[in-house]
C-alpha cells in the first residue's frame, strides 16, 4: 500500500480551523469569568476541608481574609488551634488562586 503522505490515506478527515468553528472551543482557563475561578477554588477546599471553606466565605471581601488563607498556607495550622501535616496540592493551588482573585479585588 502506498502512502501519499496526506491524512486521508489514514481515514482521517483534514484539518481545518473555520472562525466559527473556534467560537466553540472551550475557553482557556485564564479567560473565564472571575466567579468561575472562585467557584472551582472553593469547591476544591470544601471538597477537603469544609470548615476552611466556611471560614473563607465569611471573610471574603476583607483584608483578613486573604491574612488567614497566607497563614493556612505558611503556618501549618488550620487557623482554629489544630494542627496538620499538610494541604494536598490541589488544594494549596486553590487557595493561591484565592489569594490572587481576592487581591485583584483590592
Amino acid at each position: 500500500m502506498a502512502t501519499s503522505g496526506k491524512n486521508e490515506s489514514l481515514g482521517f478527515p483534514p484539518l481545518k480551523w473555520d472562525e466559527e468553528e473556534q467560537a466553540t472551543r472551550p475557553m482557556p482557563l485564564h479567560e473565564l469569568p472571575r466567579q468561575v475561578g472562585i467557584d472551582n477554588a472553593m469547591a476544591i477546599i470544601a471538597k477537603r476541608h469544609e470548615r476552611i471553606a466556611k471560614a473563607i466565605t465569611v471573610f471574603w471581601g476583607s483584608q483578613d481574609c486573604v491574612d488567614y488563607m497566607e497563614k493556612l498556607v505558611m503556618s501549618g495550622g488550620d487557623g482554629f488551634g489544630n494542627a496538620r501535616v499538610g494541604f494536598k496540592p490541589e488544594v494549596v493551588s486553590a487557595l493561591m488562586s484565592l489569594i490572587s482573585l481576592h487581591e485583584r479585588d483590592q
